[in-house]
């Protein structure tokens, strides 16, 4: 099991603190594996099991405790006598009706360390911020970066070099739970049923959607469009083009109910010239190639896969990103981390003759870093000051 040492150093980083915990993430992510962990830490520092109360809500053996008085009663029970501080891990809290006002009266009630874990981005939102504004702390959980996938083969054995694993990283992605197999039609019926879960249970029972059929023409869509400019009319013109018969505001809420899962981010556009952020025109990305890979059945583009497995590589990274737009010209990422901002061109290759990836840096007229990643090793150095990085190389540094 791999330890995820930096999700599970922001735990235990946060132990024992005032805050609430909020673990979010996609579904399959290993939320669930992490808390393990985090109990296991736990115990190796002297906390009585006595004093770790843990919950699964997909568990059927946890239905009974669907409304929180119910759980409630339950909790009151379990912690009668226990003396000490009490740590509630709570894995998919969601499912509890009310469970927003049980956190908050658990916090109120006892010497309470509280961690709860949700697959949908709607958990920080609504009545879970009325009760408890400045009282939690997010911590979002991805799939494997490529690092910790390289970590794991190697721990496993392999000795295929960086450059081979990309290979496999980028067709097959990183969710946990594929990590020890070796088959690929059960990999690819994992990474069905994983995009089945999410759309029929995260998105469509979740956001009260009859129509299916067309909720998976927008993640087709939107997975087979990765990278490239588009709209919510766009989507809407391209689905009705089909004969689908479709709104804007359908298309608008299916969109986002799918962002709210984790399995699709929205990169605005950044004005850099003007400094200002731009609300048309943006790019999808998805939370895992190995899902795109899976639902279009075929690899496709290597170069906008990836852009997207950098893309949320930043965003691993605690970066907001943009679409830098500079006058006529695009740069792949602007991003941001408090004062500290930088650029990144992507490419599969330098094109011969065509100083163009280059160029577009060299045209933001800051001293901020700007970088060029790219899979073609013999381009790597510097271009008109530019630093070239490959692409792997990049992925695997801190």
């Amino acid at each position: 099991m791999l330890t995820r040492q930096p999700y599970l150093q922001w735990l235990i980083n946060a132990k024992d603190n005032e805050f609430v915990k909020v673990i979010t993430g996609v579904r399959r992510s290993g939320k669930s594996v992490l808390l393990q962990l985090y109990q296991e830490y736990l115990l190796s520092q002297g906390v009585s099991p006595v004093n770790i109360i843990f919950y699964n809500f997909e568990h059927p053996q946890n239905f009974k405790f669907a409304e929180a008085e119910i759980l409630y009663a339950q909790l009151e029970q379990q912690v009668q006598g226990v003396k000490g501080k009490i740590y509630f891990i709570f894995d998919e809290i969601q499912e509890v009706n009310g469970w927003q006002k049980l956190v908050n009266g658990l916090r109120v009630a006892f010497d309470a360390d509280i961690y709860i874990t949700g697959s949908n981005a709607n958990l920080l939102s609504g009545e879970l911020a009325t009760y408890l504004a400045g009282r939690y702390i997010e911590l979002t959980v991805y799939p494997f970066s490529f690092k910790e996938f390289v970590d794991y083969q190697q721990s496993k054995g392999r000795q295929d070099y960086p450059d081979k694993l990309f290979q496999e990283y980028l067709v097959w992605g990183g969710f946990p739970s594929l990590m020890d197999i070796s088959d690929e039609t059960i990999r690819r019926d994992i990474l069905q049923g994983v995009c089945d879960s999410i759309v029929l249970k995260d998105v469509a029972t979740r956001g009260a959607v009859r129509d299916i059929a067309a909720l998976r023409k927008v993640v087709v869509y939107l997975l087979d469009t990765i990278g490239s400019s588009t709209s919510i009319k766009r989507v809407t013109d391209m689905l009705n083009s089909e004969r689908l018969k479709i709104t804007v505001s359908s298309v608008d809420k299916y969109v986002q109910l799918l962002k709210d899962s984790f399995v699709f981010y929205e990169a605005l556009r950044y004005d850099i010239r003007g400094r200002a952020y731009l609300q048309t025109q943006g790019k999808y990305y998805v939370i895992d190639t190995g899902i795109r890979n899976t639902v279009l059945g075929q690899v496709g583009s290597v170069g906008s896969q990836l852009e997207n497995i950098i893309y949320i590589e930043l965003k691993r990274r605690g970066y907001d990103v943009f679409v830098g737009k500079l006058d006529s010209e695009e740069i792949d990422f602007v991003y941001f981390k408090g004062d500290d901002r930088q650029y990144i061109q992507v490419a599969y290759q330098l094109p011969l003759d065509n100083p163009r990836e280059q160029r577009n840096l060299l045209h933001i007229n800051d001293n901020y870093k700007k970088t060029i990643l790219t899979l073609n090793r013999m381009d790597v150095g510097s271009k008109e000051g530019i630093q070239v990085v490959h692409a792997v190389d990049w992925l695997l540094s801190e």
